[in-house]
């Protein structure tokens, strides 16, 4: 068999495979094999994408999840060859709206990428570094220094409460903060926090030069507050950060 010869064959194999109910099998292979194929490559993608979004899977009929899926493993183009990134990929699809049917939840999509955000920082190949910061610092006086394990969320639909007994049909009338980090014991949390907390923890990361007292500075100016009062506030907020290993210390600002 010629080299052109054999990729017709390899995409008329994987064509069927995507979805053999609309696309013909390859002749002169066994149907028995075939249907391995068939079901082993399925059930794999099913599997990981079943695992990584428990609660959106628990809320869809069978039949729609089925359906998603197949829509996923025929339509969308991985740019990746490794299943660990398989549940990155269907977020993309999802965001494509190429798999949406009418009557699916309208929280749909961001349900999914809460529940994406909790493998992204389980899998994460990044560690809380154990030097170059002093782990008990002032965190107004100095800098302080964000772990780089966390992430500062935002959605319409309350996704930390969803289930298969509370599915809310429309959003909230704020958007809803969370902040999903992983501690010292690469255990992965969600919190809920409020809007000024997130900005407080976006500009921190936005300016790594400056104090915390001059970020908060920052802050004040934007929501129209007494700065001196603010900084007060805040001691408390970013020394709770700290106990939970979302801000790891403090670095000295230079001269």
């Amino acid at each position: 068999m010629s080299d052109a010869n054999f990729q017709v064959l390899q995409r008329e194999f994987a064509s069927h495979l995507r979805n053999p109910d609309t696309r013909s099998s390859p002749e002169g292979i066994e149907e028995r094999r075939l249907e391995i194929y068939r079901s082993l490559f399925f059930n794999n993608v099913n599997g990981f994408i079943q695992q990584g979004f428990p609660v959106l899977y628990s809320i869809l009929s069978a039949e729609r999840w089925g359906r998603l899926v197949r829509a996923f493993y025929e339509h969308h183009t991985c740019t990746t060859p490794y299943f660990l990134e398989i549940p990155q990929e269907f977020i993309s699809f999802l965001a494509s709206g190429k798999g949406s049917e009418e009557g699916d939840p309208p929280f749909l999509l961001e349900l999914a990428h809460y529940e994406w955000m909790e493998l992204v920082l389980d899998a994460s190949t990044q560690t809380l570094p154990e030097t170059g910061f002093h782990p008990e610092g002032d965190l107004l006086r100095a800098i302080p220094q964000l772990s780089p394990l966390h992430a500062v969320l935002a959605y319409h639909y309350p996704v930390q409460q969803i289930c298969r007994d509370f599915q809310p049909a429309e959003p909230l009338p704020q958007p809803v903060w969370l902040l999903v980090y992983r501690n010292r014991n690469d255990e992965v949390r969600f919190m809920e926090i409020n809007a000024p907390t997130a900005r407080l923890l976006q500009l921190i990361e936005e300016y790594p030069e400056l104090t915390g007292r001059e970020v908060v500075g920052l802050l004040a100016q934007e929501i129209k507050f007494d700065v001196d009062q603010l900084a007060e506030f805040s001691r408390g907020i970013l020394q709770q950060m700290r106990e939970r290993d979302i801000l790891i210390g403090t670095t000295l600002k230079s001269c």
